[in-house]
C-alpha cells in the first residue's frame, strides 16, 4: 500500500507539471521508455536500484540515460533527479503506471485488452474499438493479444469491465445450464 501511495504522489506531481506545460503524452511516452529500459537491462536496473551503488553513481547513470534519450521533458528530468536524491527509483514502474492512468483519466481515455484465438484484422480491431467507445462513452486504446485456448470469438477487458464473447465461455455457460437441468 505504501508503494502505491508514494507512486501516486509522484505521478500526480509529475502530471500537474506535464499538464501545465501541455506535454502529458510526451512525458508518458518518455517515462514508459525509461521503464522499458530498466526492465530490459539487468545491469541498468542493478545500478539504479541496488543500494550498494552511491547516490552520485546513480545520478550519473540517470544523467547519461537522459542524454541518450535526448530532449527529456524538464518535469520528467527533475522528477528523475528527485527520485535519485530520495532513493526512490524503485518506484519508477509504479509511478509510470499511475501517471498513465491519471493522464488517461484526464484525457477521457480508457485502455483495454482484446484477446482472440487468432490475430485480428486491423479493420475488425478498429470496429471493435468503435463499439467499445460507444459502450464506454470514452476514447478507447486497445492492445491486441492472442490466446488459442479461446477456440474462437473475442473477449475485451476495458478498464475494470470484461466483455466476453469467446466460444470457450459460451461453451462453459452451456455446460452449466445443461448441468442444472
Amino acid at each position: 500500500m505504501v508503494n502505491v501511495s508514494i507512486a501516486r504522489r509522484y505521478a500526480r506531481a509529475l502530471l500537474d507539471v506535464a499538464l501545465e506545460a501541455q506535454r502529458t503524452d510526451a512525458v508518458a511516452d518518455q517515462l514508459s521508455s525509461l521503464v522499458k529500459a530498466l526492465e530490459q537491462s539487468r545491469e541498468l536496473s542493478d545500478v539504479l536500484l541496488n543500494p550498494a551503488y552511491s547516490r552520485s553513481q546513480r545520478s550519473q547513470v540517470i544523467e547519461a540515460l537522459m542524454g541518450l534519450v535526448g530532449n527529456v521533458e524538464p518535469g520528467l528530468a527533475n522528477t528523475l533527479r528527485l527520485l535519485v536524491d530520495r532513493n526512490r527509483l524503485i518506484y519508477l514502474p509504479d509511478i509510470s503506471r499511475a501517471f498513465r492512468d491519471m493522464a488517461d483519466a484526464k484525457a477521457g481515455r480508457v485502455r483495454g485488452v482484446v484477446t482472440s484465438a487468432a490475430p485480428l484484422h486491423a479493420d475488425a480491431l478498429e470496429q471493435l474499438r468503435k463499439n467499445l467507445q460507444q459502450l464506454t462513452q470514452r476514447d478507447v486504446i486497445l492492445e491486441s493479444r492472442q490466446d488459442p485456448s479461446l477456440l474462437g470469438g473475442v473477449s475485451a477487458q476495458v478498464g475494470s469491465v470484461l466483455y466476453d464473447g469467446s466460444v470457450r465461455t459460451q461453451l462453459e455457460q452451456l455446460r452449466r445450464d445443461l448441468k442444472q437441468r
